[in-house]
């Protein structure tokens, strides 16, 4: 999931939740758009994180600085 899909989840997870007063029968709206309002900030979290941890540096204890980054293949 990238941050485009969470952006989204998100949107329409909180349109659900505090905006849409309709009543679909055996359906709670506004639990259903705060679940997907969670799992849209969840899922930009995890895309931060995991970009985050791709970009990572190190800095030894003789103050030798090395950028390690870690190429990740495209995938089909």
């Amino acid at each position: 999931m990238g941050y485009g899909v969470g952006i989204f989840l998100l949107a329409i997870g909180l349109i659900l939740a505090l905006a849409v007063q309709d009543r679909v029968e055996g359906v709670e709206l506004t639990l259903v758009g705060w679940i997907l309002a969670g799992v849209g900030v969840l899922g930009i979290l995890l895309t931060l994180a995991s970009t985050a941890r791709s970009r990572s540096s190190r800095t030894y204890a003789d103050g030798t600085h090395v950028e390690e980054r870690h190429q990740v293949p495209p995938q089909a």
